[in-house]
Parts: C-alpha cells; sequence; structure tokens
C-alpha cells in the first residue's frame, strides 16, 4: 500500500443506543467520545442509530406485505377497469 494516504484503521466501539448494545471491532471511524470496554482497555466510541440488535430484519419482526392482496383490494375499491 501507498503511505500516507490511507486512513489510520483501528479498534473501534460500535454503541447501538437503542437496544443497549455495543460490539468492538476495527474501522476507519473515529471518535473523540470514548469508552472502557470489557478489557480494560479505552477505545473511541460510535453512536449508531440501529445495528442486527435492533433491526427489524434481523429481530424477525419484519412485516410481509401480501401483494395479491393488496391487488384484490386495489381492484374492490377501484374496480375493475375492462379493456376497451
Amino acid at each position: 500500500m501507498k503511505p500516507g494516504i490511507h486512513p489510520a484503521y483501528g479498534p473501534v466501539v460500535f454503541r447501538d443506543r437503542a437496544a443497549n448494545y455495543a460490539f468492538l471491532t476495527r474501522s476507519t471511524m473515529t471518535s473523540d467520545k470514548t469508552i472502557e470496554w470489557e478489557d480494560g482497555n479505552t477505545y473511541p466510541v460510535v453512536d449508531v442509530e440501529i445495528s442486527h440488535v435492533s433491526h427489524p430484519f434481523y429481530t424477525g419482526t419484519a412485516r410481509v406485505l401480501d401483494t395479491a392482496g393488496r391487488v384484490e383490494r386495489f381492484e374492490r375499491r377501484y374496480g375493475r377497469r375492462g379493456a376497451s
């Protein structure tokens, strides 16, 4: 790799505030806020809106839309148009 053009890559804690969950990983993101982790070291912490712990797709609370039912409801509401 060419020196001096890549951002620093190091350990960062990502914290999901909605689920009260945090995980330690490596990233190029930085933050002024820090947190003391379970291993006793201090790492930068990045607060995120959503993670795999709180996202509906991963938690199994995602709703599946019934597209056939939606079409039938539309046709009932507005009537079926004939081929004129």
